[in-house]
């Protein structure tokens, strides 16, 4: 795209204020939670209330996808002019957009950030399923990956399958360069127009498959929601560019994690989202351990769902535009359920993955296990907790249990304990310890762990506090240390507890 006409555009969003917060004030909470739900009813009246306010014709035309007169484009677009919108491809003669052109709100290196992210337009503006060459706008996986995208500052980063580009920009604000790869040209320049309205030119674009834009380079991190939707290798089953990576199964996320390790320097972490089949013959996180194993990668990675075959054939049928309860929609299901059936496929789990390439001081890590939080459908943050939970472990793993003994720890600030009782009882039936930030994770305890936990406020070591329990509780203090400790380490690597130094 012409970038002096993306300067131009820039400007005009600029005045306009096109940003998240001030289209949520235009419309209001009740319109914007009916927008996410698909319904634009309520959002596009209250937009049209609001007339030749050029933040209102803009939310018209890129938000609701309504159709603008030519003097109401000329309002909107100032700067850039109907000619210039017309030369970039952002709107057709009767002045709908052909583009989309969304704000987004972020915190990057600097603070707060508003970005404008340039995709096609989506189902609902389409009217119908999404083509082949789709490049896919802002959803909930990116939000995912860019919540599981660490803050520390990086060196060089690799955005593996960029789309619309919105990765490398969250990666851009952290790294002192970014390269961002796409095999679909068309991605490309949507995100070059992408880091072009962001003021963003730390990222080199390439167009290739998977690593092969990279061949012989290594990189600090790696981000990546590759193209990982099992789609069936049959005639007449569609594949689209921004989901279908063209293997067998879950090939490409294989391909992706066992490539990371050609591509990460010593100590390097890779953070994707991906899913994996569970058969006959191996159970899904066991398959995805070996894949570390044989690749010799570190890894945490979290199943956050699991769909039996026909779940998951639903799931990308209805994503591609078809609708359940036709006949195409059965003939695909059809086609979905044989390929797995062939591979014995009993199911597919769905989650995030953490990959270090072993380096000076780190210790071996193979964590695999499911997890089950509403705080997954919001990860921000996550990267950091799970990157403190793997120096964690490098950190505790030397030590044995007289080293975990002499630890002094204290309750993370998120942590809150919940006791129920029976009525009239006089001690707890159950007692839970719940996470408010990292994997918001809730384990069940019993009275010597809570107790453990109530107590350790830095004070006291941890096999100081054991000992006061044990005598408290009328228990052997041996058989309680070897009953806590595991639970300490565990504990300190999920960021329950903090060392104090």
């Amino acid at each position: 795209m012409d970038s002096d006409l993306l300067l131009l555009l820039r400007g005009d969003l600029a005045a306009a204020a096109y940003t998240v917060d001030r289209l949520q004030q235009l419309w209001g909470p009740d319109a914007d939670d009916a927008l996410h739900r698909g319904d634009r009813v309520l959002a596009l009246r209250r937009a049209l209330a609001a007339g030749a306010e050029p933040l209102a014709l803009l939310a018209r035309l890129f938000r609701l996808h309504d159709a603008l007169a030519h003097h109401e484009l000329a309002l909107a677009l100032p700067t850039l002019g109907l000619q210039g919108a017309r030369r970039l491809g952002l709107v057709d003669d009767a002045g709908r957009a052909r583009l989309d052109v969304a704000p987004l709100s972020a915190i990057d290196g600097t603070g707060a950030a508003d970005w404008w992210i340039v995709s096609d337009l989506d189902e609902l503006a389409l009217g119908g399923a999404l083509p082949p060459g789709h490049v896919l706008g802002v959803g909930g996986a990116s939000l995912t990956l860019a919540g599981l995208q660490p803050t520390t500052p990086v060196g060089a980063v690799l955005d593996l399958g960029t789309g619309c580009g919105v990765q490398s920009l969250v990666a851009a604000a952290r790294a002192s360069r970014v390269v961002a790869t796409d095999v679909s040209q068309r991605a490309l320049e949507l995100a070059s127009a992408t880091f072009a309205l962001c003021a963003v030119d730390a990222v080199e674009l390439r167009r290739g498959d998977l690593y092969a834009p990279v061949a012989g380079e290594r990189f600090d991190r790696i981000v990546s929601n590759p193209p990982f939707v099992i789609t069936p290798r049959r005639d007449g089953v569609p594949v689209y560019d921004y989901r279908d990576g063209g293997r067998v199964g879950d090939g490409i996320v294989e391909e992706v994690v066992r490539g990371a390790a050609e591509h990460l320097v010593p100590g390097g972490t890779a953070h994707l989202l991906g899913n994996w089949e569970y058969r006959d013959d191996e159970d899904g996180l066991a398959r995805v351990a070996r894949w570390l194993e044989e690749a010799g990668l570190d890894g945490w990675v979290i199943e956050r769902e699991r769909q039996s075959p026909i779940e998951y054939a639903a799931t990308w049928i209805r994503d591609g535009g078809t609708r359940v309860g036709t006949a195409e929609f059965e003939r695909l299901a059809g086609e979905w359920l044989d390929d797995f059936s062939a591979r014995g496929v009993v199911g597919v789990g769905f989650g995030y993955l953490v990959l270090r390439n072993p380096g000076p001081g780190t210790t071996t890590l193979r964590r695999t296990e499911a997890v089950d939080s509403p705080r997954l459908d919001d990860a921000g943050g996550l990267g950091d907790a799970l990157l403190a939970g793997v120096a964690m472990h490098d950190r505790l793993a030397p030590l044995g249990e007289a080293g975990l003994a002499v630890l002094r720890c204290a309750v993370a600030g998120d942590v809150t304990e919940e006791r129920h009782y029976w009525p009239g009882a006089e001690g707890p039936t159950v007692i839970r310890l719940r996470q408010g930030g990292g994997l918001g994770r809730v384990i069940e305890a019993d009275a010597a762990l809570a107790g453990l936990v109530g107590a350790c406020d830095g004070d006291l070591t941890v096999g100081e506090i054991a000992s006061a329990l044990a005598q408290l509780l009328e228990v052997d203090e041996s058989a309680l240390l070897e009953q806590v400790l595991p639970q300490v380490r565990e504990l300190l690597v999920t960021g329950f507890l903090a060392l104090v130094e």
